[in-house]
């Protein structure tokens, strides 16, 4: 029986219509491609143009003809009501609704049409499935956050039920906690993990400390999937040699669905299915491949609301190999609000600040988790979680890899945590600036 499938078909969402679509669209060949694209971007642009005002008023009257004139939608242009933003024809009880997580600091309510959200499922599914996963058979493991009141909580619990996974609670990740994660994964025949990046790699430390190696307990497991946070090289060693299994990078966002999966030869293959992805320059220009800019995004089968031309809040590149019919996510920098501004005027990248450290830091293997504060224009905090406070020596490394790799002259406060604060949803932000950036 096809459980997840029918969970999908019962609650409006065609999944079997839409992966039929899906394999007629895989099949159409490189060099027809990118008229294909050409005509979806111009099919769903004519839609909202048509059926949506808001983004109607956001084009303003003028006639555009070129896809380059198309306005850049931003997560501040979303945060208003949305049924302002639905289009003709849709409402909330007839489309999919959901919020994003907010990690980006801008969070708003989105919907999606039925149809188009079965084809985001049709995506999700084609690409797990390029690593032998199926969600209808295949038990998973998630570790993921989970809404605390009762109503959130059930829905929650029973969609894990109908889609054939177990939630671990990635709220408590005390050692104590753990302790039942090994205890569930030694009782459970689970076939793969999906989940947050911070939260596995906290479980392989803690399974590390015991020399343990997870597939060596649960064999059935075949490959781990982590998304919504950075993964560091170190940190994927450490996943592979604890888990035992394959590690494959997911990049999405919740209203998008996946931008970029890992396939079999280690690359990130952009999801050209539903999606089309452009990188941009400042001026909101497009840029070569090979080039470093903002990733903006097109939703190409969602038509209850539009995301056209959608800044993420992302800098990366595309490969310049890449092609209409199989873009390559080279690199992945940050977000846009991820980057420090410091006294001499220079923009940092906040994980310039988390590599420095890390690699010091955990060192001595004792330190399980940290992040960084930036504070004042000069003053950076960095929170961590260990058994015992970094020594001076440890300090005095830290501080002179921040003058070297950044600037010298910067206050650097250390503040050992029992636990550190994650998001709503479960996230752990690893560079966080409490100054106004200009």
């Amino acid at each position: 029986m096809k459980l997840f499938d029918l969970s999908l078909t019962l609650s409006g969402f065609p999944i079997k219509e839409a992966k039929a679509q899906m394999q007629k669209m895989l099949s159409i060949k490189a060099a027809d491609y990118e008229n294909f694209i050409q005509e979806k971007k111009a099919e769903i642009v004519q839609f909202h143009i048509k059926n949506n005002s808001f983004y109607r008023s956001l084009c303003g009257n003028k006639t555009i003809s070129n896809w380059n004139d198309l306005p850049v939608l931003t997560k501040a242009d979303l945060q208003q009501p949305l049924a302002k933003r639905l289009s003709a024809g849709y409402s909330e009880k007839n489309s999919f609704i959901n919020k994003t997580s907010g990690s980006s600091g801008t969070p708003f309510v989105f919907a999606k049409d039925k149809r188009g959200h079965a084809m985001t499922w049709a995506n999700i599914i084609d690409y797990f499935a390029q690593h032998d996963i199926d969600f209808n058979h295949d038990f998973q493991a998630r570790f993921y956050g989970i809404p605390k009141d009762f109503l959130g909580n059930t829905k929650e619990r029973l969609k894990d039920v109908l889609s054939n996974r177990y939630r671990f609670d990635v709220f408590d990740l005390s050692d104590a906690k753990m302790e039942g994660f090994l205890k569930k994964f030694q009782q459970e025949k689970f076939t793969y993990i999906n989940g947050y990046t911070s939260s596995i790699v906290l479980f392989a430390k803690f399974l590390q400390q015991r020399s343990i190696i997870l597939k060596d307990i649960c064999p059935t497991i075949k490959a781990c999937f982590v998304t919504s946070e950075m993964l560091f090289p170190s940190d994927r060693i450490l996943l592979e040699n604890q888990l035992g299994v394959p590690i494959i990078n997911e990049y999405g966002a919740a209203e998008l669905g996946i931008i970029a999966f890992q396939n079999s030869q280690g690359e990130w293959q952009v999801n050209s299915e539903t999606l089309f992805v452009e990188i941009l320059d400042e001026n909101n220009q497009p840029i070569p491949y090979g080039k470093e800019g903002k990733i903006v995004v097109t939703s190409l089968y969602n038509k209850a609301h539009p995301f056209i031309r959608y800044e993420l809040g992302d800098i990366g590149i595309l490969d310049e190999k890449s092609t209409f019919k199989n873009p390559i996510l080279k690199k992945l920098i940050g977000r846009t609000n991820d980057f420090a501004v410091l006294p001499s005027g220079k923009k940092a990248p906040g994980l310039t600040f988390y590599y420095v450290t890390k690699s010091i830091i955990e060192d001595n293997g004792l330190v399980k988790e940290f992040l960084i504060k930036q504070t004042k224009t000069d003053t950076f905090e960095i929170e961590y979680v260990s058994e015992k406070p970094l020594d001076t020596l440890q300090i005095q490394k830290i501080e002179e890899a921040i003058a070297k790799y950044l600037e010298p002259n910067l206050t650097v406060v250390f503040s050992r945590k029992p636990f550190l604060q994650r998001s709503k949803s479960g996230k752990l932000k690893q560079f966080v600036s409490q100054i106004n950036k200009v």
